[in-house]
C-alpha cells in the first residue's frame, strides 16, 4: 500500500502561480517508478475531476482546461510528484489530491486546498 501526502496549496491571486508536490511512502518493496501518478480536483459542489497523469513512462496527459498553463512532473528517486500550476484562476479554486494506480489498486492522498481569489 502506497501513502501519499500533499503540500503546497495555499491562496493566491490571479495570474500567481502554485507548486503543488506529493510524497510516496510505504513498503520497501514498492517500485515508486512502475506507477502510474495523477492530480484530480475538487471544488465544492462538483465531482472530482481528473486534472493530470503521468505515466510511468514519463508520458503526460491533461484535462482540457489546465493544458498550457499546469505541468506534472515526477522524480522517481524522491518519490514524489509535483504539478506546477502557472496563471492560475478563481476556477481553478478546489481541493487537490494525489492519486496512485498500479495493477489496478490506488491510493489518494488527504488533499490540499487551493484558493484563487484576488
Amino acid at each position: 500500500q502506497v501513502q501519499l501526502v500533499e503540500s503546497g496549496g495555499g491562496l493566491v491571486q490571479p495570474g500567481q502561480s502554485l507548486r503543488l508536490s506529493c510524497a510516496a511512502s510505504g513498503s520497501i518493496f514498492i517500485i515508486f517508478s512502475f506507477y502510474t501518478m495523477a492530480w484530480y480536483r475538487q471544488a465544492p459542489g462538483k465531482q472530482r475531476e481528473l486534472v493530470a497523469v503521468i505515466n510511468s513512462g514519463g508520458g503526460t496527459n491533461y484535462t482540457d482546461s489546465v493544458k498550457g498553463r499546469f505541468t506534472i512532473s515526477r522524480d522517481n528517486a524522491k518519490k514524489m510528484v509535483y504539478l506546477q500550476m502557472d496563471s492560475l484562476k478563481p476556477e481553478d479554486t478546489a481541493v487537490y489530491y494525489c492519486k496512485s494506480d498500479r495493477g489496478g489498486r490506488s491510493s489518494w492522498g488527504q488533499g490540499t486546498q487551493v484558493t484563487v481569489s484576488s
